[in-house]
């Protein structure tokens, strides 16, 4: 079990360096880091909702309004009606923000890119499932662990 704890905490501690790793590209690069992560997510070219990208890329709604806000005066974002969900809006680059995600994101690419061939060059495509996994399968644990305690609190 100690081992599994001690696991855990290399695991959470890389995971932590990765995201300040980008905090910190981003910030240099002059983008926020909530702008990158909506760039990011939405430079595959498939539109999104706003409630999709907040479960996608655990961002709180209220910050990703903001950042959407933000990228629709800059005419790097439109909203499109979802269908059948009136309520709902896909979020869309613009040509101008596709141009705009690429070119700025272009050397986190390469960055990315490096460091993925090498970890791919020891470990296999397979990294990333594991990586994957372990993230299904705690999300899974935390699940059934606060339906638990939502049971326990209503008897």
């Amino acid at each position: 079990m100690e081992k599994l704890r001690e696991l855990n905490r290399r695991f959470v501690a890389a995971v932590s360096a990765a995201d300040g790793a980008y905090y910190c590209w981003a910030v240099r690069s002059g983008i926020t880091p909530h702008t990158l992560d909506l760039l990011y997510a939405l430079d595959d070219g498939l539109p999104r909702s706003q409630k999709q990208i907040c479960e996608e890329w655990a961002i709180p709604k209220t910050t990703v309004n903001t950042v959407v806000k933000a990228c629709q005066a800059a005419g790097y974002i439109t909203l499109k009606p979802m269908p059948g969900q009136p309520r709902q809006r896909m979020l869309c680059l613009t040509p101008t923000g596709l141009t705009y995600a690429r070119e700025a994101l272009a050397e986190l690419y390469v960055l990315e890119n490096q460091a993925m061939a090498a970890v791919v060059k020891r470990f296999g495509p397979e990294f990333v499932e594991a990586v994957e996994l372990y993230c299904a399968q705690f999300q899974k644990a935390l699940s059934e662990n606060l339906s638990e305690k939502e049971e326990n609190s209503s008897v």
